[in-house]
């Protein structure tokens, strides 16, 4: 397979048609929109490689599912440490490493990037790369894997990749807290500077969710120390599909993804909140209208955002970015994409 998509890279290349990377299509609906293009089927190629449980390490064929790789790890007491949402079983690990998807885990465990150990792509020469290893201390070169965890298929079409596992906690613990918003932050930033378990962390509506993880006699230390409530239905499946990014919006309506520092106050913007990753990743349903307001507030803090969803058209999708960092993205793209044939225009309009 690896052949037939090398040979219709290769020919998108020389007749300078746009290439739409899909995978198993679990982000359609979500912007950026691909461009138009011929669409480049990926999700076919599939298959575990190689799994060294002693070693902690995994490499899998992109188009695998992540529900198959979660189900093979577990019988081994084994997890992927950012707990990446499966997308009733539509997503595959290739869109999870693109988009950088990653669940309640990521802010304590890392995020893909800090998974990634090696990657084999498709340059838009139609050319085999591969870089990293299959090992966990790798120090030859420069660490391109990490480079492609969120570049969503602009610089190649990503074929293998080889992450480092986690084992599977011993006991996991949910407790439920009744708190107003700068509560909620307040307590997260404290917790976060202590030696605490923690695995998971959200607030809407005046409640925040603590889970712990780990040996059980550290979880409940941690729970003797904090309090609060066991939650026996916790949101931890709920809020690593994304079930609020994926909510019906109404005409005029836009889902905001928020990346603030944790510490951050309430931005006492308009419409629906809720709050991960220790505070530092914000949710917010609200009106397209409202996008300059929230796109300032922002910037602000020293943040950024994304439109993640709308029934409308935003002005843009993400934040411009800065000349320098763009001139640096598009020489990036120029040496793994030089005809520019690979997701034209999904971020930027020059990249």
């Amino acid at each position: 397979m690896l052949d037939a998509l090398q040979a219709q890279i290769r020919q998108a290349c020389h007749a300078g048609q746009p290439l739409a990377i899909r995978g198993g299509g679990s982000h359609a609906g979500q912007l950026p929109a691909p461009g138009p293009g011929h669409t480049l089927q990926v999700s076919d190629y599939q298959g575990i490689v190689q799994h060294d449980p002693a070693e902690l390490v995994i490499t899998v064929r992109a188009g695998t599912p992540i529900a198959v790789v979660n189900a093979h790890l577990a019988q081994h007491q084994q997890m992927l440490a950012h707990e990446p949402p499966e997308h009733d079983g539509q997503a595959t690990v290739g869109g999870m490493v693109a988009t950088a998807s990653a669940g309640p885990r990521r802010v304590y465990r890392g995020p893909v990037r800090d998974q990634l150990l090696g990657a084999q792509l498709i340059d838009g020469r139609g050319e085999l790369l591969r870089f990293g290893g299959r090992v966990m201390k790798n120090v030859a070169g420069f660490d391109i894997s990490r480079m492609l965890a969120g570049s969503r298929g602009s610089l190649g079409v990503l074929t293998e990749l080889t992450f480092r596992v986690w084992p599977l906690p011993e006991e996991e613990r949910t407790l439920v807290f009744a708190a107003h918003e700068q509560e909620a932050i307040t307590w997260l930033n404290q917790w976060a500077g202590q030696p605490l378990p923690l695995s998971g962390s959200a607030w809407q509506d005046g409640q925040l969710w603590i889970r712990l993880s780990g040996h059980s006699a550290s979880v409940t230390a941690a729970h003797r120390l904090l309090g609060g409530g066991l939650d026996e239905a916790p949101p931890w499946s709920a809020l690593r599909e994304q079930h609020f990014a994926r909510q019906t919006l109404s005409t005029g309506e836009a889902l905001w993804r928020l990346s603030v520092p944790p510490t951050a106050p309430p931005l006492a913007l308009p419409g629906l909140t809720l709050l991960e990753w220790g505070g530092g990743l914000r949710w917010l349903k609200a009106p397209l209208s409202a996008e300059a307001i929230i796109r300032q507030r922002v910037q602000a803090l020293g943040g950024h955002c994304q439109c993640w969803r709308a029934e409308g058209a935003p002005q843009q999708v993400f934040d411009p970015l800065p000349a320098p960092l763009l001139a640096l993205q598009q020489r990036i793209k120029a040496r793994f994409d030089p005809a520019g044939v690979f997701n034209p225009g999904l971020f930027y309009p020059t990249l």
